[in-house]
């Protein structure tokens, strides 16, 4: 059967879906997927997987996608980071037997895609990623496509688009947002350049960003004239988003459960889970978020998540007529609702400059917000002694050449790199650091003078002791 392209793939393979769930790392396994699709996603990509690793790992490919064969689970996209045509080609055809189509991740806009050359910092490397998509497209059974952030300019990133057109691409997702806008500065997605993309391509594109209900979804589909509408974080917070409901967060949770009983994926994902579906709960009653990291096993998890489900029925039964939502929601906690990211704190680049620091140094004060960031709370939880406070921080006083730390016995006052470079030069010894270039020279120089002096022997012979011996004739023949 003859491979499909653009609408008629869209169309005929996924069903002319549009609705889709996003790839998210550790996010969107197969019981996640499920889920969604239960409640009116109608196309799903597994998390983003690394090409290379793909290829050598068997275990991994196991892990990912060999073992999670599921006929409810189509149609389905796979997705690879990649920055080698052969590599990615060749990790593309270990999977296309198992899913509808490949894409390649030119969107992910993280600091570990930038160390690996991946995902959005790969935008401004075209004959690279023409090279791979043309390959990928003569190679594979199934079409490729491509997911994408935006250049701040329009008619750059329309360019882009159309070369990955040219290149072989079947189907374009594009997210609204340059690789800039992450972390607590997104900023809203630009549909414009959605819009402006979809007039100028030929392929079906599906439109990510701004999604939080289905309201959003129809909106975003009449403005930008999109296929499709892509969801992560909305999916997330409420994964009956696509049916239009917000229903009880424990109806979604306790299903979710069920399917990982079913289909089972590491713990740290369902804890991540959770966390997301229950977050506006998890403000209300913090002494259960310690209990919901604090889990070990998928029974524990599912305690914590009905004490849950119980502290909000009791909050339902005290609730007043006419009461409003608190803290601004929509909804109560215990609904499915979007959440928000909040922006960044006012003083937060005046007290960047101490965070980079590794140590309190003698003439800094400190300074460090009040929040503690995630892994010093996971830390607190591990050791709830523990104290973050940077006035009981031992303070150090600065290096005289780098600004290091010194150490505290050194003899030149410097840290021990600036130490080690001085004391070889000068041959000098500082038992602080337990640098002793002079006392190693001195023994050398006093254990040659106590050496006898050795007559030396004459020049070996040709055949005599020492030399190299004669050789028979029977050695040779």
């Amino acid at each position: 059967m003859p491979k499909l392209q653009g609408f008629e793939f869209w169309s005929r393979t996924l069903g002319g879906a549009r609705h889709v769930v996003a790839p998210m790392v550790d996010q969107s396994e197969l019981a996640w997927r499920l889920l969604s699709r239960r409640h009116g996603a109608q196309l799903c990509y597994t998390p983003m997987l690394h090409a290379q690793v793909f290829v050598r790992d068997a275990n991994y490919r196991k892990e990912n996608l060999y073992c999670e064969v599921c006929p409810e689970d189509r149609p389905l996209i796979v997705q690879f980071c990649a920055n080698d045509p052969e590599v990615f080609v060749q990790a593309a055809l270990l999977a296309q037997d198992y899913c509808d189509a490949i894409d390649l991740n030119l969107g992910c806009p993280q600091m570990i895609a930038k160390r690996g050359r991946y995902g959005a910092f790969l935008q401004e490397e075209w004959d690279l990623l023409q090279r791979m998509i043309l390959l990928a497209h003569e190679k594979l059974s199934v079409p490729v496509t491509c997911k994408i952030r935006v250049f701040p300019e329009i008619e750059k990133t329309v360019r882009y688009a159309q070369m990955l057109e040219k290149a072989g691409c079947q189907l374009l997702t594009v997210h609204g947002r340059t690789k800039e806008q992450k972390g607590p500065l997104p900023g809203p997605a630009s549909w414009e350049h959605i819009r402006a993309v979809r007039k100028a391509v030929s392929i079906p594109v599906f439109a990510n960003g701004n999604i939080q209900s289905l309201r959003d979804v129809e909106r975003c589909l009449q403005d930008t004239g999109a296929q499709g509408v892509m969801s992560a974080e909305g999916n997330l917070h409420n994964p009956a988003l696509f049916e239009g409901r917000s229903p009880a967060v424990w109806e979604l949770a306790e299903e979710y459960l069920e399917l990982v009983r079913q289909h089972p994926c590491p713990l740290s994902y369902v804890r991540a889970h959770l966390f997301k579906l229950w977050h506006h709960t998890l403000q209300v009653h913090q002494q259960l978020r310690e209990e919901l990291a604090k889990a070990k096993t998928l029974e524990d998890v599912g305690e914590v998540s009905q004490a849950l489900r119980l502290q909000c029925q009791e909050d339902m039964s005290r609730q007043k007529e006419g009461e409003k939502p608190s803290g601004g929601l929509p909804f109560f906690h215990w609904i499915c609702q979007p959440y928000v990211r909040p922006g960044p704190k006012e003083g937060s680049k005046e007290n960047s400059g101490a965070a980079g620091s590794k140590r309190a140094l003698e003439e800094e004060d400190g300074g460090r917000p009040e929040v503690l960031s995630k892994n010093k709370q996971k830390k607190k939880l591990r050791n709830p002694h523990k104290t973050f406070d940077p006035s009981l921080k031992p303070k150090y006083a600065r290096c005289d050449q780098c600004g290091n730390p010194k150490g505290n016995r050194c003899v030149f006052n410097l840290c021990r790199g600036c130490c080690k470079k001085r004391a070889f030069k000068e041959s000098a010894d500082c038992p602080g650091h337990r640098l002793l270039f002079r006392t190693k020279l001195e023994k050398s120089l006093a254990w040659k003078g106590d050496q006898p002096r050795l007559q030396e022997p004459p020049p070996p012979g040709p055949g005599g002791p020492g030399g190299f011996p004669e050789i028979v004739g029977s050695a040779v023949a």
